[in-house]
């Protein structure tokens, strides 16, 4: 008898950790209110960068607290990153960079790494809060037990502000796709998916509702421990952001949204819940006390709006391609708030953090779609 082994491609659970947030950091450090005077902030701009000096209708609302730790380089140099799907590269503070944000962080060093190779190429992102630039390189990163090798990857120069310094994370690591990635570089699970290190090709994410660990990303696989019946399948309306068609939002049965349909992007780097202006203040004629579909800010001067939403927490349902998700208020450190903000381009919504983390996601690149499932 003769026996064969064959070397398996990985399936890996990255675990996250959820952090203290900015607007924590910068409270606990005074600095909060001149910090939201100084720095508007507009949630489209990580979309549509040249919205990026727009006034905006609510600043500061992009907490990004969930991250975890990968590699860079022989011997590794370790960095928390956020996994982010509202964005393509990856990229982490280098020595070459003289802001504030990076002497607070670790900074990826090329001359420690025997495995890096430089380029000429040159690299700038805008964030909805926060921006880059920088240069672009080749090295190893290691994702949990997945050796990613000839990974190209930003090493900042400038990341100018404030917000970046306040950050509880080092980099930001982009799951969405090729077409959106600044400088062309290739996404990491792109290049995973190429070198063939992944068994399937798609990710899945869980985000813990409370302090607690638990939270992580699996490249290559699904965890059908974490939720309960079926996978809810979605097509992808385009391939650029994780974006999906929604039908409507209703609440008690009464379409008060994105009525005749409504593009949304799934986007694990925004924390909230982000739509239109006009639609995120609504209240409704027919329900006057169940008005927590408005800003955070409305809701938390306000008790009895604040009772009312525990009560009505299961009154709000997204429906995307005819597949009705409840969505219930954010309730964090004791209170609870709406978990919305504004956002207005062309109709478009923003399912952030708060609304990831009441289900089991997946994203799926080999067939171009995206799953929702109740947690178990």
């Amino acid at each position: 008898m003769s026996f064969w082994s064959l070397s398996l491609p990985l399936l890996i659970r990255v675990p996250l950790q959820k952090g203290k947030s900015l607007r924590q950091n910068l409270k606990e450090h005074g600095l909060l209110e001149d910090f939201l005077k100084k720095n508007p902030y507009n949630p489209a701009s990580k979309y549509f960068p040249n919205l990026a000096n727009d006034a905006a209708s609510e600043p500061l609302t992009n907490y990004m607290d969930y991250y975890g730790t990968i590699s860079i380089g022989t011997p590794a140099q370790d960095f928390t990153v956020i996994f982010d799907t509202g964005s393509s590269n990856l990229w982490v503070p280098s020595v070459y960079c003289s802001s504030a944000a990076c002497t607070n962080h670790n900074r990826f060093n090329p001359s420690d790494s025997s495995t890096y190779e430089a380029t000429s190429q040159s690299l700038s992102i805008q964030y909805g809060t926060g921006s880059m630039t920088g240069i672009l390189g080749y090295d190893t990163v290691q994702v949990g037990g997945i050796e990613d090798t000839n990974q190209i990857f930003g090493l900042s120069e400038t990341e100018p502000g404030s917000f970046f310094y306040y950050a509880p994370f080092d980099g930001i690591l982009g799951l969405a796709f090729p077409s959106i990635s600044s400088s062309g570089a290739t996404p990491v699970f792109d290049n995973m998916m190429n070198e063939g290190l992944v068994s399937e090709d798609l990710f899945s994410v869980y985000l813990s509702s409370d302090e607690q660990s638990g939270s992580f990303v699996m490249f290559g696989g699904i965890d059908s421990s974490y939720y309960s019946g079926s996978l809810n399948w979605i097509p992808l309306s385009a391939e650029t952001y994780w974006e999906i068609t929604m039908d409507s939002v209703t609440m008690n049965g009464e379409t008060i949204a994105c009525s005749g349909g409504c593009q949304a992007i799934i986007d694990t780097g925004t924390s909230l819940l982000a739509g239109p202006s006009t639609e995120v203040s609504y209240q409704s004629p027919t329900q006057p006390n169940a008005t927590w579909f408005e800003s955070s800010q409305i809701l938390a001067q306000d008790g009895k709006r604040h009772q009312q939403a525990l009560q009505d927490d299961n009154s709000l349902k997204f429906q995307p391609n005819n597949y009705h998700v409840p969505f219930s208020p954010v309730q964090e450190s004791g209170s609870c708030t709406s978990g919305f903000e504004s956002i207005d381009v062309d109709g478009l919504w923003i399912l952030g953090d708060v609304f990831i983390r009441q289900y089991y996601v997946v994203f799926d690149r080999a067939n171009n779609q995206v799953a929702l499932a109740s947690l178990a």
